[in-house]
């Protein structure tokens, strides 16, 4: 017996899903965009189940891709916590798509269709999905075809292999002149909020992310070596910041009237979570007049300071917490500026005397 079923995705498209179920074997299923090549893939089916030419079901034929969606979100992303929310959402997306696919029908022409659609402008929204964005939503999906491979054995080789990701663009380089920190400091001194000035200079000084930096600890630092242990990092993986000058010195003179009943360094009010600093945040930005200038900035503030003062790849990798030197690479020309400026003032300096002798 044979059925096939029409079936509409939320975004409009339509597809033909065809089920054979034979007395003595395994249901058959296969996903189709033509209701003819439904009806052709059943008569196919079924001959060669009848004629003897049926071959074992594989796992892919068996289970859809919501199924396989629904196992990875249920069983992988409660190891993820840091990203749970987000790739749930962005594999709901594909579920929503063509979930009810089969594994097997999963196609790289089918996935290359759903990328390029992300790419294109929401027809609620208007706004298309920038590269970087779909480049993670094609990770997620990517992630949850590995372990359908080579922990559940329900395929054999993953699709995504042979989709083409979006380029993404080089990576955003915006830090602060010498003016510009003085009047954003400046503004975050005079804030009501009584933690921001010590959380921009330490992420200025440090290059620390700010999730990094409101989740820091008491427990975790050592004003006298001057270190405080980050065990909340986005690479998973605890990393030291060295604090000196006048970070160091704001830190411990915070340590003498710090709440004893939290452990927070920069606790809410309730100290039962750390503080939030976006409303002072974007009100000093506003007072100090900067443009085109988010928190994160300050992290590559600190790079680029870095780079200037002669700091290697390796060791900004080390400093900003990479695992390798690729995302270090947007500061090179800095480091090469300085470089070409410490060249320049040297040759001029030892021959100077030499080239006013020969004018």
């Amino acid at each position: 017996m044979a059925t096939i079923e029409k079936r509409r995705t939320k975004n409009g498209s339509i597809h033909y899903r065809a089920l054979v179920r034979l007395k003595g074997y395994p249901q058959q299923s296969g996903t189709f965009e033509r209701k003819t090549d439904a009806k052709k893939w059943v008569q196919n089916t079924e001959s060669a189940i009848r004629d003897g030419r049926y071959f074992k079901t594989s796992e892919s034929k068996k289970h859809t891709l919501d199924e396989m969606i629904e196992r990875y979100i249920e069983n992988v992303l409660p190891l993820k916590p840091k990203s749970q929310k987000k790739q749930t959402q962005q594999l709901l997306w594909w579920k929503e798509q063509i979930g009810d696919y089969t594994i097997a029908d999963v196609t790289p022409a089918l996935i290359s269709e759903c990328r390029d659609r992300l790419l294109k402008p929401d027809s609620k929204s208007g706004k298309a999905k920038g590269p970087a964005t779909v480049v993670r939503y094609m990770a997620a999906l990517s992630h949850a075809f590995t372990i359908a491979m080579r922990e559940w054995g329900w395929v054999e080789d993953s699709p995504m292999r042979k989709v083409e990701r979006p380029k993404e663009p080089k990576g955003r380089v915006r830090f602060l002149s010498d003016e510009e920190r003085g009047r954003l400091l400046n503004e975050c001194r005079l804030s009501k909020n009584p933690f921001l000035y010590t959380i921009v200079v330490l992420a200025l000084s440090t290059g620390a992310r700010k999730s990094e930096l409101l989740n820091a600890t008491w427990k975790n630092i050592d004003l006298k070596k001057g270190v405080l242990l980050l065990l909340d990092t986005k690479n998973d993986e605890t990393r030291n910041l060295h604090l000196t000058g006048h970070a160091l010195e704001l830190l411990k003179a915070q340590q003498k009237v710090r709440r004893i009943d939290t452990d927070y360094l920069f606790p809410s009010k309730n100290l039962k979570k750390p503080i939030d600093i976006r409303d002072a945040w974007e009100r000093a930005i506003a007072k100090s007049k900067l443009q085109d200038f988010h928190f994160h900035d300050l992290r590559h503030s600190a790079a680029s300071y870095l780079a200037m003062n002669g700091a290697t790849p390796n060791e900004l990798a080390e400093v900003l917490g990479h695992k390798t030197l690729e995302m270090v690479k947007r500061y090179a020309h800095l480091s090469e500026q300085h470089t070409a400026t410490v060249v320049s003032s040297m040759n001029e300096k030892i021959f100077k005397g030499i080239a006013d002798g020969l004018a």
